[in-house]
């Protein structure tokens, strides 16, 4: 998902649209929803959805799916793309354009499933990235599960190298698009621990062969904690004086 909007005319060119949209659907994804067995009762959520590769999967095996993407290209041929599957208006209800890191437009717990693959390594700081953490975390209910894939910092898409930029944490410029957060294996657990998110399985490096120079990623898959957080202990009061053996 595209939350900035300086390099909005990269994910909006024409080029990059129809180049997402020709992409088949993720194949972790096409596995996870086979545990479902009725999908129908199931919500899920497409996060940074791009031209709807797998919004499309998630509506032709007939869930409750919305999905949002910073960019109106993106967003406008995932509609299209859905349109013949349920209707122009549907798909126009379902398909939002949206930040990651704001989705004040869903209640919390909303979704039993968020699907974020590509889309937390385009936070444009690392203060995007935790708020987009924490926005997932806070619309997944208790129990569901987040699928994620994001870039380490192995990546460099051009082959011309990154750069990490100086006091902003994970962060890197290089890329077409503008600048990412990219973490490794251990990083993005140690991330998702702070939202109550825990590993359903180990998070794995996957190093597809490329053309042009390296494309790694983390693909995690966390469930959240059924448990709410620890209440933190009451402070005294400002007006209680506690005087040494008093009772």
């Amino acid at each position: 998902m595209r939350g900035a909007p300086l390099p909005s005319c990269f994910w909006d060119s024409p080029e990059n649209v129809e180049r997402f949209a020709a992409r088949e659907p993720d194949v972790r994804l096409a596995e996870l929803i086979r545990e479902y067995e009725a999908p129908s009762a199931v919500r899920i959520l497409d996060l940074g959805c791009a031209a709807g590769r797998n919004t499309v999967l998630l509506a032709q095996k007939g869930f409750d799916f919305e999905a949002v993407d910073s960019s109106p290209a993106m967003v406008a041929k995932t509609r299209d793309r859905l349109a013949p599957l349920v209707g122009a208006a549907e798909a126009a209800r379902r398909v939002r354009v949206g930040r990651m890191d704001d989705l004040g437009w869903a209640a919390e717990e909303r979704f039993q499933l968020v699907v974020a693959l590509g889309v937390y390594h385009c936070a444009q700081s690392r203060a995007e990235w935790v708020r987009a953490l924490t926005e997932s975390a806070r619309v997944l209910a208790r129990g569901g599960k987040l699928l994620v894939s994001v870039f380490t910092p192995e990546t460099d898409l051009t082959g011309r190298g990154i750069t990490a930029v100086p006091g902003e944490p994970n962060l890197y410029e290089g890329f077409e698009s503008g600048r990412s957060v990219l973490v490794d294996a251990p990083t993005l657990d140690a991330e998702m621990a702070r939202h109550r998110l825990i590993p359903v399985e180990p998070t794995r490096i996957a190093r597809p062969k490329v053309e042009v120079g390296r494309r790694v990623s983390a693909n995690g898959l966390y469930t959240k904690s059924p448990f709410p957080p620890p209440s933190r202990p009451a402070l005294p009061r400002a007006d209680v004086v506690h005087e040494p053996g008093g009772k």
